[in-house]
């Protein structure tokens, strides 16, 4: 395997699999087995889930509803997901632990970063819930601090598209796939990877994104494994 330790972004949106809203079981069994797979080649996960097909607090823009309280519902959404992660984990007999940024001590243990790193010594697959508990950030800045915290080797963000394109794959048919590209090469061209608070923590910190598509069966460990899956963005290329 060409990572040891990896930072799984998974949004919320994908659990909804074909429905409009909620979870999924069928897709939420797909992830828990691939991810199982993944943990039983000797790789450390960890996970940060949105909440976007529960709520999502960017969408109450134009609304009357106060934007901290907004976030923090999302938040609250996040740890439902892991919630569900956690449970299709277990059912496939992974070892898994949610850590949660607001304490919340009947359901998930508080994120303290030994902890944490622990758990994934231990060979158990740990989950990032609640954002950074505060309002005004993406679940993807969590995502980018969390994997620099516990010193990933990599982010990898499951979408439902299979890497960066120079525009939408979805609504143009002539767009082209980068293979790789740089941090400064995204930025210049105006793609979109992650939200900017999060990507120019990654840059700063060297830390690579991969973007790929998680919903094909087998993607997550065929990239693990060293096939050109996906997108890479680096420092250079």
């Amino acid at each position: 395997m060409q990572y040891k330790r990896i930072l799984l972004k998974l949004s919320g949106e994908a659990l909804m699999g074909d429905q409009n809203y909620g979870i999924d079981q069928t897709r939420l069994k797909q992830y828990a087995l691939e991810i199982k797979k993944v943990v039983e080649s000797g790789v450390e996960v960890a996970i940060v889930i949105g909440g976007g097909n529960i709520f999502r607090g960017l969408s109450t823009e134009g609304s009357k509803m106060d934007r901290v309280q907004a976030d923090y519902m999302g938040m609250l959404a996040t740890v439902i997901n892991g919630l569900a992660l956690q449970s299709a984990l277990e059912d496939a007999e992974v070892q898994t632990r949610l850590l949660t940024a607001i304490k919340m001590e009947q359901i998930a243990e508080p994120y303290i970063k030994r902890r944490a790193v622990r758990h994934l010594e231990k060979g158990r697959v740990v989950i990032f819930g609640s954002g950074t508990g505060n309002p005004f950030f993406t679940t993807d800045t969590a995502a980018v601090l969390r994997a620099i915290e516990i010193d990933s080797d990599v982010i990898l963000k499951g979408t439902r598209v299979d890497g960066i394109y120079t525009s939408d794959p979805e609504k143009n048919i002539n767009a082209v796939k980068f293979e790789n590209i740089t941090f400064k090469d995204v930025m210049n061209k105006g793609l979109k990877v992650m939200d900017m608070t999060a990507f120019t923590l990654s840059e700063e910190n060297k830390l690579p994104i991969i973007i790929f598509d998680m919903n094909k069966e087998g993607n997550l460990m065929k990239l693990l494994s060293g096939e050109n899956i996906g997108t890479k963005v680096d420092i250079e290329i």
